[in-house]
């Protein structure tokens, strides 16, 4: 019988002779990329780079756009942004984040040329392929570098975000977000700050709240369900036992290996990433094991603010971070007002009450 006798050849070793061809593809293509002589950086390969992920409406300012979506649905939309290709969308909340995250990588590839151990920005948008003329534009308008994009046509991006090995998940939809933080991916949702302010060029600062951010809510559980004086002693009795890990921990750790490279180019003082712990909580009285856990993760934070319930929107001022991120929305709102770009993590016990209030 054909296909039966023992010169046939055997199903393992058709699928091996497969890959071993798609690896001499692959190769070939990478040797014809490799040779291409070209003045931008080429984007670092996914599984070295630090993905951050961020959508159409964080980048750039697409309230009218929205609005034209919501009362006339998406023909009209798409219309009206093949019309307006060749103007020019305004920042959103997370483009001086993206300027700042590209300013670090700038000066990665200074002391580290043959390096991919860097940000990736990738559009991650479910916009229409139709509507990508006007993003690239303005992408290109602004001098960003961001090649990768990925553009659902009405669907949810949520689901690709780990195919792209994302690191950091930034949105103005805020289901989306709580749909990626349930997958597992560090997410936020971003709010334009309310007054214009001035934000470095040199350094990207990255302010974090604690408790359900970088670290897990096991403590505001605590606050929330039996009150501050059991809170407090249930730090101390804790104190020498590190908090479990929150969804933003992971990138504080990213933003420390970054740093370690440029100390170790006898950078530190000229470092591009400075990071900032604000939290309501008070040094005294539970400051201790949130250093401590810091230190037994070996993460270092620049700088740590503990304001014992004070308000951080004074205090988010002074350090005018490029993103702050906080887990309750009365935070977000203060910092808001004071002009300060907050980006909501929806983790935690504290949605609860939200949600109830």
């Amino acid at each position: 019988m054909s296909g039966s006798g023992p010169d046939a050849p055997q199903p393992g070793g058709v699928e091996e002779s497969g890959l071993q061809e798609a690896e001499r593809d692959w190769a070939a293509a990478k040797a014809f990329y490799d040779n291409l002589v070209t003045k931008r950086p080429r984007p670092p390969k996914p599984q070295h780079a630090i993905t951050v992920a961020v959508s159409s409406r964080a980048l750039f300012d697409l309230v009218e756009e929205r609005r034209i979506y919501e009362e006339q649905g998406v023909e009209k939309y798409v219309e009206y942004q093949q019309e307006n290709e060749n103007v020019t969308l305004k920042p959103g909340p997370a483009f001086h984040f993206v300027k700042a995250l590209e300013h670090v990588n700038a000066r990665l590839l200074e002391l580290y040329p043959d390096d991919e151990e860097r940000f990736d920005i990738v559009l991650m948008t479910n916009n229409h392929a139709q509507v990508g003329v006007r993003l690239i534009n303005s992408i290109n308008h602004y001098g960003l570098t961001i090649e990768r994009f990925c553009m659902t046509g009405g669907k949810s991006p949520v689901g690709y975000l780990t195919a792209y090995l994302t690191n950091l998940y930034l949105s103005a939809d805020s289901e989306k977000v709580q749909e990626a933080i349930e997958a597992g991916i560090a997410s936020a949702t971003m709010f334009t700050a309310n007054k214009d302010v001035a934000y470095s060029d040199t350094q990207l600062r990255v302010a974090f709240d604690g408790d359900a951010v970088l670290f897990s809510d096991e403590s505001e559980q605590i606050v929330k369900e039996q009150g501050l004086d059991k809170f407090f002693e249930h730090e101390q009795l804790n104190e020498n036992k590190p908090l479990a890990q929150g969804p933003l921990k992971g990138f504080l750790e990213d933003l420390g290996k970054l740093q370690k490279k440029f100390y170790a180019k006898n950078e530190r003082l000229n470092c591009p990433i400075r990071t900032f712990l604000v939290t309501a909580r008070s040094a005294a009285s539970s400051g201790a094991r949130v250093l401590k856990t810091l230190r037994s993760w070996g993460l270092e934070i620049d700088e740590a603010l503990f304001l014992a319930g004070a308000p951080k929107g004074p205090i988010l001022v002074k350090i005018r971070p490029h993103i702050f991120f906080d887990d309750q929305m009365f935070h977000i709102e203060g910092a808001q007002k004071l002009g300060t770009i907050a980006a909501h993590v929806p983790y935690g016990v504290a949605q609860k009450y939200q949600k109830s209030a």
